[in-house]
């Protein structure tokens, strides 16, 4: 899409400031049962809500002083991040740490103000959750492993400038055995193929340089059937469509350059007519009630599919290009 936003029809509209006053809105909730059921997602959820203010263009919508002070105070000694300040560390909340304080360019204050000796801290604590017979990576010291946890891995610390703690190629090694016969990828060797696990084994095999090992045709195919009769994207097949897969589902096509095999004005339309026209945020279907997950993956959805105003999303990182632009060099 190339055309002015303010050019569209109002069906096609994507509402800015209602989506930038909801996400500031989150925070002032302290009152509802909700934001405590929900303290366990505390550090994510400011990393969905930051991104998609990148992505909107209002990346000071969210005062930069308090999201670092937030961010440091849920480190352990170890280096790692809980959730939320007295929650144990866990690698997701380690890896959005890190993405928070990528976009807000404060790893000088992580150096200055972290646990131990700064980064190096935080990949320590991420390299020693690898199992360096399997590859695999543990979501925190009681064991899970999961495709998610090795992509997170690797993201965060490619953004640190610590890969070369890790063996990378036992990762890839561990990423390949999970292909399938479509394509696809799952959370292990022999789990069903699943659009997100993809999005975390393509993103991976991106960051460690070996997309060769992608059978980019059967797997853009695989993607491309995610799409249903009202344009939206599911997760696998026989599901319902689901706004979040416009992320998950898009990125990998992105990554393997087959987004131009799925339609991309129907996609467009149906994450549009998720939105809540009133109160701001987005649903994971039409007239459901909307979350900040929902929001950031239908944000960045839409930037991948070239949304006018919108802000470029990198596809392998789920941050702006202009952060990884800037980190990576």
């Amino acid at each position: 899409m190339s055309e002015n936003a303010a050019n569209l029809p109002e069906e096609l509209q994507l509402i800015t400031e209602a989506h930038v006053k909801y996400i500031q809105s989150l925070d002032t909730r302290k009152d509802d049962y909700e934001y405590w059921l929900t303290e366990h997602l505390r550090l994510n959820g400011l990393y969905w809500g930051l991104t998609a203010l990148h992505i909107l263009g209002h990346p000071g919508a969210l005062p930069r002083d308090e999201t670092i002070d937030f961010v440091l105070s849920c480190q352990h000694e170890n280096g790692g991040f809980g959730a939320a300040p007295g929650h144990d560390a866990h690698m997701l909340s380690t890896v959005s740490a890190v993405q928070i304080l990528a976009m807000v360019d404060a790893f000088d204050e992580l150096q200055a103000r972290g646990k131990g000796n700064g980064r190096a801290q935080v990949g320590s604590y991420i390299a020693d959750l690898q199992n360096r017979q399997t590859g695999t990576f543990a979501g925190d010291e009681w064991g899970e492993h999961d495709t998610r946890f090795l992509y997170g891995a690797l993201n965060a610390l490619s953004l640190l400038g610590l890969l070369h703690l890790v063996d990378v190629d036992k990762a890839v090694e561990h990423i390949a055995a999970c292909a399938n016969f479509d394509g696809g990828y799952g959370s292990g060797p022999g789990a069903e193929s699943h659009a997100a696990q993809i999005f975390t084994c393509v993103a991976a095999l991106s960051i460690a340089g070996r997309k060769d090992l992608i059978d980019i045709d059967r797997l853009g195919r695989w993607l491309s059937e995610r799409q249903v009769g009202r344009g939206g994207l599911n997760g696998r097949p026989e599901k319902k469509e689901d706004s979040c897969y416009s992320w998950w589902v898009l990125s990998s096509l992105e990554m393997i350059g087959k987004t131009h095999w799925i339609d991309r004005d129907s996609l467009v339309a149906f994450i549009l007519s998720c939105q809540d026209l009133q109160g701001g945020g987005i649903a994971d279907r039409p007239g459901d009630m909307v979350d900040v997950w929902h929001t950031v993956f239908s944000i960045t959805g839409l930037s991948l599919l070239g949304y006018p105003g919108l802000q470029p999303v990198d596809a392998v990182y789920c941050l702006p290009k202009s952060t990884v632009q800037r980190v990576l060099g």
